[in-house]
């Protein structure tokens, strides 16, 4: 009598173990799911940018300003961008800053894609003039919304600092 008792508590305890098992098992896989998926968006890949935490410091270099809803250089970038590589030679140890800004036009979503992708058209304009991708720092502003002028509000800031 006693052996079927211990038999039935030893296939009862097997159970118990094995569900404990599986439950360790599905948190450490979730745990590190979780951090995979961190570690994925803290370090970007080959055509993510991250964005710092960077004060801005003076007054802007240069202001490229964009037509609307545009993201492509304007004719007047190329000139900018000399002088910002300019500065940058001229002070090995400081980056560039960009921070992108929008008007008023569009809904937020797109508007902060848009100025974003301006950001990111300045920085391409920079490292294809010889800038090092790491001295190219993208910021995002505390407001993006760029003023109540709309095409002055259409621009990328960019300090040398």
């Amino acid at each position: 009598m006693f052996d079927q008792e211990d038999s039935e508590l030893n296939v009862v305890m097997g159970v118990v173990f094995g569900i404990i098992a599986l439950v360790i098992a599905f948190v450490i896989g979730l745990a590190s799911y979780q951090m995979g998926g961190k570690q994925a968006a803290a370090a970007p890949g080959a055509g993510e940018v991250a964005f710092v935490d960077v004060a801005e410091v003076g007054e802007p270099l240069v202001k490229i300003h964009f037509d609307l809803g545009q993201s492509a250089l304007p004719a007047a970038a190329p000139a900018q961008i000399a002088t910002v590589v300019a500065a940058l030679a001229a002070a090995p140890q400081a980056s560039a800053l960009l921070s992108g800004y929008h008007d008023e036009t569009g809904g937020a979503a797109v508007n902060a894609e848009v100025a974003k992708n301006r950001a990111l058209s300045v920085r391409q304009a920079l490292i294809a003039a010889g800038v090092p991708a790491e001295r190219v720092l993208m910021r995002r502003p505390a407001v993006t919304l760029g003023g109540t002028d709309a095409a002055e509000a259409r621009r990328v800031e960019v300090r040398v600092q």
